[in-house]
């Protein structure tokens, strides 16, 4: 949305944006299939596919809706979906998540620009909250490049993600190496810090987003998280921890970046930014989930109008008039 003239177009479509965001997605998708195995994929193919085919129910029922079946924010939506659920999990549960992102977080206020949630982490939300036994059940990675690519079967060794072992026992078992390269158990969208790192950076060097958002994302979460565990370490998981583990970096460079969720002005998405990251960082600490990247994005959705309200930028050769002067 653009608040205020004069402006220009930067040549960026709907369709070179979403072709970037998702390209840019691919290296950790491709590496969650890797080391999850065949389940993964068929998770993931099950999300696209209920996706695309309630995005086409929907512009059937109503031809009026924004967007386009091909303009790859349906796609998008599946992705981030799909890296946000258990690797493992049924995929009866992946159709079920993408037929409520694209139809009850996406559609049902209008299609492509209307949604005020995003979509994806508002079906990730639903399905924690009814199947918190299948949203819960995470499986141990098979590390292909150590001669287990082909171990790809549908049985894996369970056991909790970083944040939700340090959640249930205040102890910390944390190898950063692990969570860089993509060997941690965790969903395909948190256990390759450093290819999702890359991307968001290609992202930004792109200028798909600016820095604004997700620098924010980062800093709200990490600067109080790493203050508590200067003054409670024994409370909290440890900053390089908070950082690569969960859904952190997936959160602050493709979802807080979604033009149609945020704030459109550079001060209002830091606002926004910090917000988000600060409410990750309460919710992990406080409240009763390890996880909170879902719950604090849906919450500043909420809140975005109103951010945008007070950080509306001043028309270029218009005064600013309180009501009732002449």
């Amino acid at each position: 949305m653009t608040l205020m003239a004069p402006h220009a177009h930067e040549g960026l479509t709907i369709q070179r944006v979403m072709f970037k965001v998702n390209l840019a997605l691919a290296p950790a998708a491709i590496l969650g299939i890797l080391q999850f195995g065949m389940p993964s994929l068929f998770l993931m193919l099950s999300c696209i596919l209920s996706c695309w085919i309630c995005e086409a129910i929907a512009f059937r029922l109503n031809p009026q809706a924004g967007g386009e079946l091909i303009d790859g924010a349906c796609l998008l939506t599946a992705l981030i979906l799909a890296m946000s659920l258990p690797p493992h999990a049924p995929l009866w549960l992946g159709a079920l998540g993408g037929m409520i992102a694209i139809l009850f977080g996406k559609h049902v206020y209008g299609g492509l620009g209307q949604n005020p949630f995003n979509p994806a982490m508002l079906a990730r939300v639903v399905l924690l909250i009814a199947f918190p036994v299948e949203m819960t059940h995470w499986i141990e990675p098979s590390a292909f490049y150590d001669g287990h690519f082909y171990k790809m079967g549908i049985d894996g060794v369970s056991g909790a993600t970083t944040l939700g072992y340090f959640k249930e026992s205040h102890h910390q078992s944390f190898n950063w190496m692990q969570h860089l390269l993509g060997t941690s158990k965790g969903s395909m969208g948190e256990t390759s810090a450093i290819l999702l790192l890359l991307g968001g950076l290609w992202l930004l060097q792109q200028k798909v987003f600016t820095w604004h958002a997700p620098l924010a994302t980062l800093a709200g979460c990490l600067i109080p998280g790493s203050l508590h565990w200067l003054i409670a370490p024994a409370s909290i998981a440890a900053p390089l921890a908070q950082l690569t583990s969960g859904g952190l970096l997936l959160g602050a460079f493709f979802i807080v970046t979604d033009p149609v969720t945020t704030p459109s002005s550079s001060k209002g998405k830091l606002v926004y930014g910090l917000l988000t990251g600060f409410l990750i960082y309460i919710i992990r600490s406080f409240g009763n989930f390890p996880e909170g990247v879902a719950f604090a994005v849906l919450l500043t959705n909420a809140a975005t109008p109103l951010i945008d309200n007070f950080t509306r930028p001043k028309a270029y050769g218009y005064q600013m008039k309180k009501e009732g002067q002449s």
